[in-house]
């Protein structure tokens, strides 16, 4: 079990050794395993970045987000620029549906909104536009279009869970109630949290995962 001490500087060296962001601007206070970042980051894109280089880092329990996009200059961008690189993205994009997806921009802020048939394609939609210049940030509120849910989909869930990673599906419990799954349990880390939420979502007529999986034992 690593102190928050520990934590606290291998997190630091794992900012450091991830080359797209800038180490020096970002902040780092760790108790009880939980991690702050605060600081100013010049993009969305890299503020994302650290945040996943900081879930890759073993005893980290929770992340809270204090970082600050500001704009370099030659990022700034107006609102229907945005937009316009936005749905041009989305039109050349083979996996999301762009006429099911509603853009809105706000002083750089992007909401996504609209219906689709899978969660992998509201996944995408967010993936694709927080690289782009200009953008401060992203809300996604697309939501998953209601099918009916197979009779077995707990046993569908738990198999698909087992194919995937045998040794952290012993560990989560799935249970159903509707269109909504629920994984409780622990994995060994945030990919493995973020894996089984993943193949739950995969379920057909699944709109909703409630992942209360711990990381760590």
């Amino acid at each position: 079990m690593k102190t928050d001490a520990q934590l606290k500087k291998d997190v630091e060296a794992e900012l450091e050794w991830e080359p797209a962001v800038e180490a020096a601007h970002i902040g780092v206070a760790v108790k009880d395993g939980v991690v702050t970042l605060t600081g100013h980051l010049e993009t969305f894109a890299e503020k994302y970045v650290a945040e996943r280089a900081v879930r890759r880092v073993a005893g980290v329990r929770a992340i809270a987000e204090e970082i600050d996009v500001k704009l370099a200059r030659g990022h700034v961008r107006s609102d229907s620029d945005i937009a316009q690189a936005i749905e041009g993205a989305f039109s050349w994009h083979t996996l999301i549906p762009s006429d099911r997806i509603q853009v809105k921009v706000e002083h750089g802020w992007v909401t996504l909104t609209g219906e689709v048939n899978w969660d992998y394609q509201r996944r995408v939609a967010e993936q694709t536009v927080r690289p782009l210049t200009g953008v401060r940030g992203v809300t996604n509120s697309i939501t998953l279009k209601t099918t009916s849910t197979p009779s077995n989909i707990t046993e569908r869930i738990e198999q698909a869970l087992s194919r995937q990673a045998e040794r952290e599906a012993k560990a989560i419990e799935v249970t159903v109630n509707g269109t909504t799954a629920t994984l409780r349990g622990h994995v060994h880390s945030w990919a493995e949290r973020n894996a089984a939420q993943g193949a739950a979502f995969s379920a057909p007529g699944i709109t909703t995962v409630l992942n209360e999986l711990r990381v760590g034992n």
